[in-house]
């Protein structure tokens, strides 16, 4: 169960020249809970986190991790924040092992204690049969786990993690969102994790924040998202029609306060409306001789959510805000710099 708040941002905001990354960001975060962060690339989601583990100093606000100021006191919040990039390197000539034994080292953790944490991590990622074996033949959904297991060696209250579910497969992905649902329920760590990716999102987090060009436009529990898209006159139906039509197509779209009738991939028809229209659109459905198979408001749809929201910020799904090219080396560079960083205290 959440708790009280943990990380807390405060009018934070980060320019470059005339550009915004982040637009005074206010934000609250909650121990225990997994929180997740939206956006396009260039939303401002790398900035956030860069200023959150102190490697970048905001231009005016404030970010606070467990009432350490990030920016005054980054050595303290790194002694408590992990951090899990969208592409974690490890040195591919050491074992899984090995790779672990010398963060551990590097985080002042004696080399008894690193073997013992080492070989538990490595049973909880479900990792061992692989853990002897040279970390530059793992896939990336081993690399992710040994990532978990490589950040968990500090025991840190707080992981960041950037898109830790790209570019895995299915299987690789279930067992990841369970071991990350596993982190927060048992362990009661607090989990922010930044990602485009929606569907996995809405299987694990709490709340979400949705980003777009350096603003939070919308926060909270998904289903809560969607209750006040309808409060504000936004309401979202998917139906199933047979058989569908052209002309039935036609007359969903005619019905008083749709905004939007059309096909999906899979035969369905999506309907947006500024009411209910429910009861009108089974009617027009046997008026036009179809029968009505399924009729659900999909206002719990994350990616509906999400585009509804962005149309009403004035954006597109695909909207890019441009940061300067030194963000994307940093975001590359950053676990490198942890471990730089890390190997000097």
């Amino acid at each position: 169960m959440a708790g009280e708040t943990i990380i807390r941002t405060t009018g934070l905001t980060k320019r470059y020249e005339d550009v915004t990354a982040v637009d005074h960001l206010n934000l609250s975060i909650r121990q225990g809970e997994i929180f997740g962060l939206l956006g396009p690339n260039g939303a401002g989601k790398t900035t956030t986190t860069l200023m959150l583990l102190g490697l970048t100093e905001p231009t005016s606000g404030k970010a606070e991790i467990d009432g350490r100021d990030c920016t005054r006191d980054p050595i303290s919040v790194k002694r408590i924040v992990g951090y899990l990039p969208d592409n974690i390197g490890f040195y591919p000539d050491m074992t899984g092992r090995e790779n672990l034994i010398f963060n551990g080292r590097l985080n002042g953790l004696d080399q008894a204690s690193c073997e013992i944490r080492a070989a538990a991590l490595l049973e909880r990622v479900g990792m061992t049969e692989a853990a002897d074996r040279k970390a530059g033949g793992y896939s990336r959904g081993m690399r992710q786990r040994l990532g978990v297991a490589d950040v968990l060696m500090k025991d840190p209250k707080i992981i960041i993690m950037d898109e830790p579910t790209l570019g895995i497969d299915p299987e690789g992905m279930r067992e990841l969102i369970a071991l990350i649902r596993d982190l927060s329920v048992k362990d009661g760590r607090t989990i922010l994790i930044s990602s485009h990716q929606l569907y996995q999102i809405q299987q694990i987090c709490d709340r979400v924040g949705i980003f777009v060009k350096g603003r939070l436009i919308a926060c909270g529990r998904i289903e809560e998202l969607g209750r006040q898209l309808q409060n504000e006159g936004l309401y979202l139906l998917d139906a199933q029609l047979r058989p569908m039509s052209d002309a039935l197509l036609a007359a969903v779209g005619q019905i008083r306060g749709v905004t939007r009738a059309e096909r999906r991939a899979d035969g369905g028809i999506h309907v947006e409306s500024t009411r209910d229209v429910r009861l009108e659109l089974t009617r027009t459905a046997a008026q036009q001789g179809a029968a009505l198979l399924e009729l659900h408001q999909s206002g719990g749809d994350l990616e509906e959510i999400y585009r509804k929201y962005f149309e009403k910020a004035g954006e597109q799904d695909d909207v890019t805000a441009t940061e300067p090219d030194r963000l994307e080396k940093a975001r590359r560079s950053l676990g490198q710099i942890l471990r730089q960083r890390a190997g000097k205290k």
